[in-house]
């Protein structure tokens, strides 16, 4: 007699197999990453060609060995609009490919489903434009990388171990970040980027559960600060992950297009 059990998970990749089936790559919070078989998905009227990737779905799984198969799906959530823009799109693959990096077969990992599915709400609100997208991608990687055990270092100086407490308002500050350990006070050769006292509070401020929004309404930071802490997190991803995201390659070139094309219009 075949075992048959109920699971609840985002649908991070979803690729062929065989003929007509397809193969479904979730992100679990009881299994961790969990790769399963959906037979007839990619005929046009089954009943199981629901499995898109960014779905929030419940399937009933049958087998207990080998490639599972699933035989019924439900979809909980869609996260369908942000394919509406490039940009939304790439930023949602972004926590897709680093919840597949950092969580693994069996291996669950606390609190990172619930946090890939609040940002990908996120994605999907009114805070809409490039900033905001932006930024939501990099609290979203901030955030994955402290639950998955790869946080970034942003608390203490490598060098000495005292507390990194940048001085709002000295402008001559700086801190060095170099990829293979983190952040030390001062200008440090070879260093991959360097910070001042207001873009390292800001990144401080990140591992917070919101992003800073001033009480107009408007991001904390200006663009170019941004781009500086995507920098910081690209380089810290593929140093210590050891494998660059493709979907943050086409997020900053989405991002570089549209600078060029605001300056050649303006």
């Amino acid at each position: 007699m075949k075992s048959s059990s109920r699971i609840q998970g985002l649908s991070l990749k979803v690729g062929p197999l065989g003929e007509n089936d397809r193969l479904l790559t979730i992100l679990s919070a009881q299994e961790g990453i969990v790769r399963l078989a959906v037979p007839g998905a990619r005929r046009p009227k089954s009943s199981l060609s629901a499995t898109t990737p960014l779905t929030f779905l419940e399937l009933q799984i049958g087998g207990k060995t080998g490639l599972r198969r699933v035989n019924q799906i439900k979809i909980l959530k869609s996260f369908s609009k942000l394919g509406e823009s490039l940009e939304t799109l790439a930023a949602a693959q972004v926590i897709a490919e680093l919840s597949i990096l950092l969580v693994g077969a069996n291996d669950p990992q606390p609190g990172i489903l619930k946090a890939a599915l609040i940002h990908l709400e996120r994605l999907e609100s009114k805070q809409t434009g490039t900033l905001f997208t932006l930024a939501n991608c990099i609290q979203s990687c901030v955030h994955l990388l402290a639950l998955g055990g790869y946080n970034l270092p942003i608390q203490e100086c490598w060098r000495t171990g005292e507390a990194l407490e940048p001085p709002i308002g000295n402008w001559s500050w700086r801190c060095s970040f170099l990829a293979s350990e983190g952040f030390a006070v001062g200008s440090i050769p070879n260093a991959t980027i360097e910070l001042n006292a207001s873009e390292l509070a800001l990144l401080q401020r990140l591992i917070k559960p919101n992003l800073p929004i001033k009480s107009n309404g408007e991001l904390l930071g200006p663009f170019k600060v941004w781009i500086k802490l995507l920098i910081v997190l690209e380089a810290w991803i593929e140093t210590h992950l050891q494998q660059k995201l493709n979907a943050l390659q086409i997020l900053k070139a989405s991002i570089n297009a549209n600078e060029r094309k605001e300056i050649t219009t303006n």
